[in-house]
């Protein structure tokens, strides 16, 4: 598998060295193009570390006023619904840390069709972030999670968004959640600068454990094998999920 794992003890000792990350990559790009452009990852992992990311918002309120908000997909609902990843985000990070509100991009509003808050984002991305030789923008970080499906984002298995080679962002109908959804592609995901992936609990133990053990041009069975950034690449790894990894791994 692509990039490095580290695999720490438990889930505070992970949170504790994803911040610090999180505050060099930060740091880097301000000093670098005067802004930190950030895509966050919905799921239960992400929400405690956005908790422990606002306990320090005070430590570095400059960094916070140059810091933009993204978001990897969302659920096309209501910014208020419990599903929303927007939600989840405001009660947990935005609502402690000093971001500025222009700088917090959400992914979806009842205000558009689908299709209408693709093609916003889509200019969003390109207004805002840097864009690398092939015009596609470049985040500095991207937080991903994985579900027990191997999927990441809202890129599903089976789902025509894998394949999706030309636009930063795209909608997808996922059949068996019977929903739509909005997520960036693996076009954009793959040209950041840092990608990094939180898995915790056992129940990833074995689909991470098959990611991990397959050979390098096996037949690619999740939709997380097309991770592979042209940057950093970085799998932050709970005991729970990865007691089945092999030592080398």
């Amino acid at each position: 598998m692509n990039g490095s794992s580290q695999i720490f003890e438990n889930i505070d000792a992970l949170y504790v060295a994803l911040e610090k990350q999180w505050q060099l990559v930060a740091r880097a790009a301000i000093v670098d193009h005067g802004a930190f452009h950030v895509a966050l990852a919905g799921g239960s992992t992400p929400r405690h570390f956005y908790k422990k990311l606002a306990q320090q918002s005070a430590i570095d309120e400059h960094c916070w006023h140059k810091t933009h908000i993204y978001f990897g997909d969302e659920r096309c609902v209501p910014q208020d619904h419990p599903d929303s990843n927007y939600r989840m985000v405001k009660e947990t990070l935005l609502s402690a840390a000093p971001l500025l509100p222009e700088h917090v991009h959400a992914m979806f509003s009842t205000d558009f069709s689908v299709e209408q808050n693709v093609a916003r984002y889509e200019t969003l991305l390109h207004d805002t972030l840097p864009l690398d030789v092939k015009r596609c923008p470049v985040f500095d970080l991207v937080l991903l999670g994985m579900g027990e499906d191997g999927h990441t984002a809202s890129l599903f298995p089976d789902t025509e968004i894998l394949h999706e080679s030309v636009k930063p962002v795209a909608a997808q109908f996922v059949q068996k959640l019977e929903a739509w959804r909005i997520s960036l592609t693996f076009l954009t995901i793959n040209a950041a600068s840092h990608v990094a992936v939180l898995i915790a609990g056992d129940a990833k133990a074995k689909i991470l454990a098959d990611i991990f053990s397959a050979e390098k041009d096996a037949v690619v069975r999740y939709p997380i094998q097309q991770v592979n950034p042209t940057g950093q690449l970085d799998w932050y790894l709970d005991t729970a999920a990865a007691h089945l990894l092999n030592v080398q791994d």
